[in-house]
């Protein structure tokens, strides 16, 4: 509890009109200093343009900022990395009601005849000194699970795609929320003065993935100040809409246009104390700094021959997930606090072997890459790398189901995720699920207790890191109790 919002809210009309008077001076008196602060701060020799909260981190951080690579459309656990070599037993047998337990269905398999077990046709492996079970469809992620804590359990509560995206990204499946990336721009800022602190990328995909749509509220910063919205650079032609001055505007006189812009919000500000004026004024200053640093960032020359054979051959093709990644890596070596990565294409009900095969040769290697590039440069220690999804998939075919193809359906009930680097205990499987990858059997995983262990991981307790709108104090995490997950960390 708050003793003085707590007076404020038992205290009656008169007791509130009789300290008006010398209220509303204090209210002007703070806003000159605050304005004379802001002028000091964007002017002041290496001030931060995007400095944290008084207060943050609440504890030692091991990790200064966090890689997500989210793949949208649900990657299949049962394909990937939920081993379950009983399961050929079962070919084509319908699921036991046993396990279904007349579950929720989405509609697209619940007016099915029957649901027939469909066993992974690709085979699995055991890599690593950790000896950590992994598919022949990830043979380069193979090579770095050493690195990765594979979590098995984790569950959601939403069955199809738009509320599930939202809702592992923002803690919620109500739009309007903040982002995770908004949370932490806003809690943390950021070491760049030359690049915002969240950067969003969505790359390409092939032509065989079903691309669902990604909305913008997945790197929003919902009722967060606007200033924390997730920038998202362009996957083809310039990053940036109109980054180069047009032909005759040289950078001098856009300083000087930029000046005037800002004398001009400034006392648009002074006059109605509208904080998004400040927002306004933050990002065209961005923008000018940006025409500067991004072509410095997407300039791949720098770069070895050995680091680009690593990422793959996909590399220099603007807006692919390779060079996507390998932008990523560049992004946090100059400071930015979060980079997030929306792979869309994941969504196979049918057709899944051809396709899911190739969603993982347009993106395995470079995850792979992304993880060994941080580690050689000695940056894995403080980057926290994330891949996942919204949920599972189902271990019972929709449609036609034969040896060599079959679809799954959206499943909520468990699905995989994995995180590397910064505060994280790699070499390890966490969660249990039974023979049909259906229901979770040990440690379940919520999604926002996921996003709690990320908070954790950078230094925040997630309980204390609210921020007050429509009557409430909203977190990432809920108001329902979730849980740092203890057994993920170094």
């Amino acid at each position: 509890m708050e003793p003085f919002l707590e007076f404020q809210r038992q205290q009656t009309r008169r007791q509130f009109f009789k300290g008006t008077g010398l209220r509303f001076g204090g209210v002007a008196l703070g806003m000159l200093m605050a304005q004379r602060g802001l002028r000091g701060a964007a002017t002041a020799p290496g001030a931060r343009v995007h400095p944290a909260l008084p207060g943050f981190p609440h504890f030692a951080p091991k990790a200064k900022s966090v890689i997500y690579l989210h793949m949208n459309g649900a990657p299949s656990q049962i394909d990937l990395w939920d081993y379950k070599p009983g399961l050929k037993a079962y070919f084509d047998k319908d699921l036991p009601d046993s396990v279904r337990m007349a579950q929720r269905l989405s509609t697209m398999t619940s007016g099915q005849g029957r649901f027939p077990v469909a066993p992974s046709k690709f085979r699995f492996a055991q890599h690593g000194r950790s000896g950590l079970w992994a598919s022949e469809l990830l043979p380069h992620t193979a090579g770095v699970v050493d690195e990765l804590a594979v979590v098995r359990s984790v569950h959601t509560n939403a069955i199809n795609h738009d509320p599930a995206c939202t809702f592992v990204m923002t803690g919620s499946e109500i739009p309007g929320k903040a982002s995770i990336g908004s949370w932490l721009s806003y809690g943390l800022g950021s070491e760049s003065n030359n690049l915002p602190a969240f950067v969003v990328l969505t790359p390409s995909f092939p032509s065989t993935g079903n691309g669902q749509a990604i909305y913008t509220r997945m790197w929003s910063s919902g009722f967060l100040p606007t200033r924390y919205n997730g920038v998202a650079l362009r996957s083809t032609g310039d990053p940036v809409l109109f980054l180069k001055n047009p032909p005759g505007v040289d950078a001098a006189d856009r300083r000087v246009l930029l000046d005037a812009l800002g004398q001009l919000n400034q006392q648009g500000f002074e006059r109605f104390g509208d904080p998004e004026i400040q927002t306004r004024i933050g990002q065209y200053e961005m923008a000018f700094r940006m025409q500067a640093s991004v072509p410095d960032l997407t300039d791949l020359s720098g770069e070895t021959a050995g680091t680009l054979a690593m990422y793959g051959t996909d590399v220099k093709r603007s807006g692919s997930f390779t060079q996507s990644a390998l932008l990523a890596r560049r992004m946090i070596e100059r400071g930015v606090r979060v980079v997030q990565i929306l792979h869309r294409g994941w969504d196979q009900h049918d057709n899944l072997p051809t396709a899911l095969k190739n969603q993982c040769l347009d993106t395995e290697q470079a995850t792979a890459a992304l993880i060994r590039d941080l580690k050689q440069r000695g940056l894995l220690d403080s980057t926290l790398v994330v891949w996942g999804g919204e949920f599972g998939r189902t271990v019972y075919s929709q449609g036609k189901l034969t040896a060599e193809t079959y679809g799954r359906d959206h499943h909520p009930r468990n699905f995989c995720m994995w995180l590397a680097g910064g505060g994280i205990r790699g070499g390890q499987t966490y969660g249990q699920t039974d023979d049909f990858s259906y229901n979770i059997v040990e440690n379940p995983v919520h999604v926002n207790d996921l996003n709690a262990t990320i908070l954790h991981c950078m230094g925040i307790d997630h309980r204390q890191f609210t921020f007050k709108s429509q009557g409430l104090d909203q977190r990432l995490t809920g108001v329902e109790e979730s849980s740092v997950v203890k057994a993920l960390l170094a």
